[in-house]
């Protein structure tokens, strides 16, 4: 018993070591803000380096697997109005990272990263037709959820 617990303090002590070493090279290349909550990190991006950053994220530090994409609208707390959350997981090391970019709430949009993520595919779909968030450079960029023809307030999930 006791080996076991060794063996999982140890991959868990080289997971955090490697997330830590991956959150301070990003930092010093990308310039980009940092915080930590509980051992978990997420990375505020700004919104015209997403595509670059998630590339770089995937092909230099292993996060080969985007788990979720989602948004959040601070309306009126805060400007810019909406943060758009990427969930990424690094099966090689078994670390997960976020990534937020800021985005402003008059035409709300941002590049995709359909192209580097697949899985990001309906995930951005979703977050559009529930935000009105556009994802330049989207293949298909339709609703999923609401009808074609609805018609009102611009996204369900927006405040006022």
């Amino acid at each position: 018993m006791k080996r076991l617990e060794k063996k999982r303090s140890r991959i868990g002590r080289n997971m955090s070591e490697h997330l830590q070493n991956t959150i301070t090279r990003i930092q010093a290349r990308n310039h980009v803000e940092v915080e930590e909550f509980r051992g978990e990190y997420t990375v505020f991006v700004d919104p015209e380096k997403i595509q670059t950053f998630m590339l770089e994220l995937r092909d230099q530090h292993d996060f080969n697997i985007c788990m979720d994409v989602t948004a959040v609208d601070y309306y009126p707390q805060e400007t810019p109005r909406f943060h758009v959350i990427y969930q990424l997981y690094s099966m090689q090391h078994n670390v997960r990272l976020q990534v937020r970019t800021r985005i402003d709430g008059n035409h709300p949009k941002l590049d995709t990263v359909q192209g580097i993520y697949a899985s990001a595919n309906w995930k951005e779909r979703e977050v559009y037709d529930l935000f009105g968030i556009h994802f330049t450079g989207h293949p298909d960029l339709r609703r999923m959820v609401m009808p074609e023809d609805w018609v009102g307030q611009a996204s369900i999930l927006m405040k006022s």
